[in-house]
């Protein structure tokens, strides 16, 4: 008798394995697919940041497809090169939204990128995620920002190493490319400093153009500079001119131990055609290093790993993530949950759809979007290693809400921190 009721209930458990229901998750070939924008430069200076976002957004999308799609459509990806031209990044984005009818964009790095497209999405209701940290002092109905404000980077960097285990420092360069992300987010520093009791004469500011190569003269003036008193230097350099900058580092024999720099904007991507053994101690501030060690980034990797070599993509053999590289997937997994939850994906919908949505991040952490377009996040200060990679020598016990409005701007006290 109950090897009878056995064979009975193993009958309709595979009776119920080919209904309907049990291929829920799969695309419908009858639904169209849903397309999304790639907007990453591909050429030009900032290519070394920003092929990679492309890439792991086209691993996303295919494992998103893979397990069902998004309510049973595909996702199509639409990916264009602004090719590191900022004004090209708005024509992009208004050809993404209007000629080839997207239903979100995933990307740009730079602030300069951003702003050129802004007015676009506005104009057209069309929905952008940013996965960059930046310099705050935005917050768009059209924008979600996957990246780290400043009070989630910037300020954390630099009370760390003004704190005792950070060396205390007193002294420090403001060095950044020439265009808005570091000239705001310098202002906010310096600002910052003064509340801290450094004076002007603490601090020495420059900047150097995009693509900027010849480094030996800015890295003189900071030897001399340091010769008054324990000093520090802010990197906000972005692009390819990270490389020279840091070889330039190297051959003047700077170490960590007597002038140690902090990057905001340099990762394991930006590392790979670098010497970094001469640079072993040196800092980086982001929310995400790729020697965090715990299951969720253990997949991460994995998952990169075998795309990068499946796809052949170049350096598929020492495939690195980086911060921008988990925002950009981080922002892919909350969209696709939010266009559930909503069951469509109008952007007005979604957008209400997006606020609290939360994911397993692989920094280890669960990641939630605020009502401020912005995602909760981890601080975390890295050193690099001799192989490229980031020992984490201090971090946030949990993620911090975003203050897109900086404190230490002039007149920013009582903006609202909620989008409406």
């Amino acid at each position: 008798m109950k090897r009878r009721t056995s064979l009975k209930l193993i009958t309709c458990a595979v009776a119920l394995a080919f209904t309907p229901m049990a291929f829920a998750n799969t695309i419908d070939p009858a639904k169209p697919p849903i397309k999304v924008g790639i907007l990453h430069s591909l050429s030009g200076t900032m290519a070394i940041s920003e092929t990679a976002l492309k890439n792991i957004a086209l691993m996303e999308i295919e494992a998103i497809n893979k397990e069902g799609g998004v309510n049973g459509h595909k996702l199509e990806a639409v990916v264009v090169d602004p090719a590191s031209n900022w004004p090209l990044f708005a024509e992009k984005a208004r050809e993404l939204l209007s000629k080839d009818k997207v239903s979100v964009v995933f990307g740009c790095w730079t602030s300069v990128s951003r702003k050129s497209v802004l007015p676009v999405f506005e104009e057209l209701n069309g929905l952008l995620f940013y996965p960059v940290q930046y310099e705050g002092e935005e917050m768009s109905r059209n924008i979600f920002y996957t990246g780290a404000a400043p009070n989630q980077q910037a300020i954390p960097a630099l009370e760390y190493l003004m704190s005792e285990e950070g060396g205390g420092y007193q002294r420090f360069v403001l060095l950044g490319t020439d265009y808005v992300y570091p000239r705001t987010t310098n202002k906010i520093l310096r600002s910052f400093l003064h509340s801290k009791g450094v004076k002007d004469d603490a601090i020495m500011e420059t900047y150097t153009p995009f693509g900027h190569a010849d480094y030996q003269t800015i890295v003189g003036q900071i030897k001399t500079f340091a010769q008054d008193g324990k000093t520090a230097v802010i990197s906000t350099i972005n692009g390819d001119s990270n490389v020279p900058f840091y070889k330039e580092l190297g051959n003047a024999g700077i170490q960590a131990s007597e002038i140690p720099v902090i990057a905001f904007s340099v990762g394991e991507e930006e590392l790979r055609g670098v010497d970094t053994k001469p640079l072993v101690g040196h800092l980086a501030a982001w929310n995400y290093f790729m020697s965090v060690d715990n299951p969720e980034n253990q997949k991460f990797k994995s998952q990169w790993s075998e795309y990068a070599t499946a796809q052949k993509l170049p350096g598929a053999d020492k495939p690195l993530s980086n911060d921008p590289m988990e925002a950009t997937v981080i922002g892919l997994r909350m969209w696709k949950a939010a266009v559930e939850k909503a069951g469509t994906t109008d952007v007005d919908a979604v957008r209400t759809a997006m606020i609290g949505q939360k994911v397993k991040s692989p920094s280890g952490f669960e990641m939630e979007m605020g009502s401020n377009h912005h995602l909760y996040k981890p601080v975390m200060i890295g050193e690099i290693r001799e192989d490229g990679q980031f020992d984490v020598v201090w971090q946030t016990d949990k993620p911090i809400r975003a203050q897109p409005w900086s404190p230490y701007i002039e007149g920013n006290q009582g903006k609202a921190d909620e989008v409406k």
